[in-house]
């Protein structure tokens, strides 16, 4: 009999519960995922399945054959739904027996997990407003589940929410032998670690390699924000993830890898975006936060923070082949973000990896590093970061230590939240919508592309019919250098995403220059917007 397979019919839950009954066993344990009517606040009326079936089912073997071995149990099977289903019925089915509960239920919990992580099943939600397009299920048993142990029944309903508490697994203990045994940890440095509550911003190409080592430490508590889906363009950095993830909240998948490498490590998951709004009520429990994030908005709000929540924030930064690192600790007196640039940088003047670039172990060297920093900062190890900002460029492996001294002005300018740092909204009265550039030559705008020649080369404006007295190619850094523009003209500005275009228009509305506005989504709005109409 297989132990995993698909079906493509209703699953009774009775007839696979007693393909598991055996006399030897005395703990028997059912998941049951079923299809309900409300996904993220929208109205489903069903969903549809599918699976790379022929690899689907070997990977589902291993996975069961790996809890077998794993926890000792003699019986587990997982049937997953194929095909469309209604409301109401059954999507996955996990059941586990052997001849105590704590092995069928630990045993239930880890197939459950490994098939969301690692075997290929795509879902797509059909709602009342239209449908969710395929994205990989890896959440396909976690929204609504029955857990039985036999011989009585227990059932449970959960529900995702945007914090979720994983507590830690106490019947496991971790093997912290070869870091207890350096003299500066020992038993009282892991008691240390044991007892810290670290916050890291971010579960992104930084993110990945602070937490993995963080948890593979002992790190008490783990409080992971972040509000992005994973790309398939983030897997080259972001290693700890699988093809299989994408579509789904980095925060809970990191949360999940966190629990796989050490449950006993306990995670707290915000799948948001950190806000001044949000970021007191997150951030108030911890002794350390980690900045991981990718935009300046993030990062001068964290080094903020740490001045008005008395918390010690460890910074790092990524752009194409370099890196930086620094420490902000009030209690000693440290410099800051603001010591060193009074004014906010403003985000989109400086390309993230979206629009730089970035080779995968350039962010993976500088999580690293901030892990190393955060576990010297937990431990009080010496040589920690002081009133310095470490430079690091991974072409040369030149390595620079400048110093940063706090400045007088310091402390009243960054008890203050943010305000210049925050990302302006595409939206905003700054920013204009055309489906083409013929219709803003209509609206008498120039049009100004501020890429650089490169960019302009691999994806030109659709422009051949306009004259150069209509639009310019004049590069962001020029405009940032000072290259004024005629005060008299209006102009619309053009980047690839619209986010450093916008970023100009304002930089160049401080200058005086008032009729300037930014291209809403930039050239590639444009390339979607031809794209359809020629399909």
């Amino acid at each position: 009999m297989a132990n995993f397979k698909f079906s493509s019919s209703n699953l009774d839950a009775l007839v696979l519960r007693r393909s598991l009954e055996d006399p030897v066993c005395g703990g028997y344990v059912a998941f049951e995922g079923w299809v309900r009517n409300l996904n993220e606040g929208r109205e489903v009326r069903r969903l549809e399945y599918e699976a790379f079936e022929s690899l689907a089912v070997r990977e589902g073997e291993r996975i069961i054959e790996e809890a077998r071995v794993k926890f000792g149990v003699t019986h587990a099977r997982c049937v997953h739904r194929v095909g469309d289903l209604p409301l109401g019925e059954i999507a996955v089915w996990v059941g586990v027996s052997a001849p105590h509960r704590d092995e069928a239920f630990r045993a239930c919990r880890y197939i459950i997990d490994e098939v969301k992580h690692r075997v290929p099943i795509w879902k797509k939600e059909h709602y009342v407003d239209g449908d969710s397009g395929w994205v990989n299920c890896e959440r396909c048993a976690a929204d609504v589940t029955t857990a039985t142990s036999h011989p009585q029944h227990h059932h449970e309903h959960h529900h995702q929410h945007a914090q979720q508490h994983a507590p830690p697994d106490t019947s496991w203990n971790p093997d912290y032998s070869r870091q207890m045994a350096l003299p500066e940890v020992g038993a009282d440095g892991q008691q240390r670690l044991q007892l810290a509550k670290v916050a890291v911003i971010g579960a992104g190409g930084l993110g990945v390699p602070v937490l993995q080592y963080l948890a593979g430490a002992g790190i008490g508590e783990l409080i992971i924000v972040d509000g992005d889906r994973l790309e398939a363009s983030n897997l080259h950095r972001q290693t700890w993830y699988a093809l299989a993830d994408c579509g789904q909240m980095k925060a809970t998948l990191a949360a999940r890898r966190v629990q796989a490498l050490n449950p006993t490590v306990k995670t707290t998951v915000h799948a948001e975006r950190l806000t001044t709004a949000s970021a007191e009520s997150i951030l108030q429990r911890c002794d350390l936060i980690l900045d991981c994030t990718d935009n300046f908005a993030s990062k001068f709000l964290l080094s903020d923070l740490a001045h008005r929540l008395a918390k010690p924030v460890i910074l790092a930064s990524v752009h194409q082949y370099e890196g930086q690192l620094q420490l902000i600790d009030p209690a000693h007196g440290t410099s800051c973000l603001r010591c060193v640039w009074p004014e906010a940088t403003r985000d989109g003047l400086v390309g993230n990896c979206a629009e730089a670039g970035v080779l995968g172990p350039v962010p993976g060297v500088l999580g690293s590093l901030q892990a190393l920093e955060a576990l010297k900062y937990v431990l009080e190890l010496p040589g920690r970061l002081h009133d310095e900002v470490i430079l690091i460029d991974l072409l040369t492996l030149a390595v620079r230590r400048i110093k940063a001294k706090r400045t007088p002005e310091c402390q009243p300018a960054c008890a203050r939240l943010p305000t210049q740092a925050q990302e302006p909204s595409p939206a905003s009265a700054d920013s204009l919508e055309y489906p083409d550039l013929q219709s803003a030559l209509s609206d008498r705008l120039v049009i100004i592309d501020i890429r650089d020649a490169d960019e302009i080369r691999r994806e030109p404006l659709p422009i051949a019919a306009l004259s150069m007295t209509k639009s310019l190619a004049i590069p962001m850094q020029e405009i940032l250098n000072g290259r004024n523009l005629p005060n008299d003209g209006r102009y619309l500005l053009i980047c690839s995403r619209g986010k450093r275009s916008l970023a100009t228009c304002l930089t160049l509305r401080e200058r005086g220059v008032r009729d300037v506005y930014s291209l809403s989504g930039g050239a590639q709005a444009l390339a979607n917007v031809q794209g359809r109409a020629d399909a």
